[in-house]
């Protein structure tokens, strides 16, 4: 008999025990309330710093660099000397072209004398033929000759006219020689060092204009209907815990058929210097703002039955609640199909699992 009452005993302890150690453990979970408020609704993205423009500079002509002292991350202004190009001959070409025309300038002067003379003598035998003095032959030779001396100076002015072309042609191809900035910027990438000899139309610097810079962000299209051209965005950089200010400035007009996914970019309010392309970054774009919205912990929300929705506890009694979502906030969810005197259960995956009509303790 008093074994039996001992075995008795020692059953209540372990059960008691596993009561206390097992049991309410497995049945005990955080309950949290439904709160009420605004929300902001907010479309996230992650993207890569990029530019709409990306200036490369190149030389139209191949030779050897005379000049170049740019550096990467380095501030350039619009017009601001690149880089010289070694153009051979051509200043030589053009002072030998220079010096002709100086040639040229003298023999017209000379010709223009010339041409006053034989005017002269023009005029002096007209009146001597028109009183039959004269024979028609002899005064068509002062006339000839009147003409001739009028057609070399109209021949000289062409060849100056023509050899100057010819020196405005060569000086703007000297210019080329010389390579400037077409836009304010910062040099992102230089591709040549000086003294190095290059290619025609290869590629020297490359350009950002700081206005040009934005985050090319790619978001579902399923999430991106309601956003539009100027709406504030959210930029935080992977190498900052700053937040920045920004804008979208542009939509893509084309999704892509295989992600399903659109292009938007966000330009900054003011972009962060120095800034580095390729940089990845996440985007909040905030759409619009959700008044007086039924708010839920985000980890009370769960899956149930194929279902989305929440465990509600009455009298300590568990049931599920399907709910619609308006809006994931950073911490709450905005849904619909509950009170806001409900009380929440959070699940608990190394408790036991919930289902409808179980019966639970209230933590705390």
């Amino acid at each position: 008999m008093k074994k039996f009452f001992l075995f008795i005993a020692v059953f209540a302890v372990i059960g008691f025990a596993f009561y206390k150690k097992v049991y309410i453990p497995k049945h005990t979970f955080e309950v949290v309330g439904v709160s009420a408020g605004d929300m902001e609704v907010k479309v996230n993205g992650i993207g890569n710093v990029g530019a709409k423009n990306i200036y490369k500079i190149g030389s139209l002509y191949g030779g050897k660099v005379i000049q170049f002292a740019i550096n990467e991350g380095e501030f350039i202004k619009k017009g601001s000397l690149i880089a010289v190009i070694d153009s051979v001959d051509l200043k030589d070409q053009i002072a030998q072209i220079q010096a002709n025309i100086q040639k040229l300038t003298y023999d017209k002067l000379s010709a223009i004398e010339n041409y006053k003379y034989q005017n002269e003598i023009y005029k002096k035998n007209k009146k001597l033929f028109q009183k039959h003095t004269i024979s028609a032959l002899d005064f068509m030779k002062y006339k000839t000759n009147k003409k001739s001396a009028k057609l070399k100076i109209d021949s000289l002015q062409s060849a100056i006219v023509q050899a100057q072309k010819n020196v405005d042609a060569l000086k703007e191809r000297l210019k080329r020689f010389r390579i400037v900035a077409p836009v304010d910027g910062y040099v992102t990438h230089k591709y040549i060092a000086n003294y190095q000899n290059i290619q025609p139309n290869q590629p020297i610097i490359d350009i950002v204009n700081p206005k040009d810079v934005w985050i090319a962000t790619y978001i579902d299209t399923r999430i991106s209907g309601d956003v539009k051209v100027g709406l504030k965005a959210f930029i935080k950089l992977q190498s900052s815990q700053k937040i920045y200010n920004g804008y979208v400035a542009n939509i893509k007009p084309l999704n892509n058929p295989i992600t399903y996914e659109r292009e938007i970019d966000v330009k900054f309010d003011n972009l962060p210097l120095p800034f580095y392309l390729n940089e990845q970054a996440s985007i909040d774009i905030k759409i619009k703002k959700l008044h007086n919205v039924l708010q839920i912990d985000s980890k009370a929300l769960t899956m149930y039955d194929g279902k989305r929705g929440v465990w509600i506890v009455k009298n300590n009694i568990v049931s599920f609640k399907a709910v619609k979502i308006l809006n994931f906030g950073e911490k709450k969810v905005a849904v619909t199909g509950i009170q806001q005197n409900d009380k929440i259960v959070i699940p608990n995956l190394k408790n036991k699992p919930l289902s409808n009509g179980m019966k639970i303790i209230i933590k705390g």
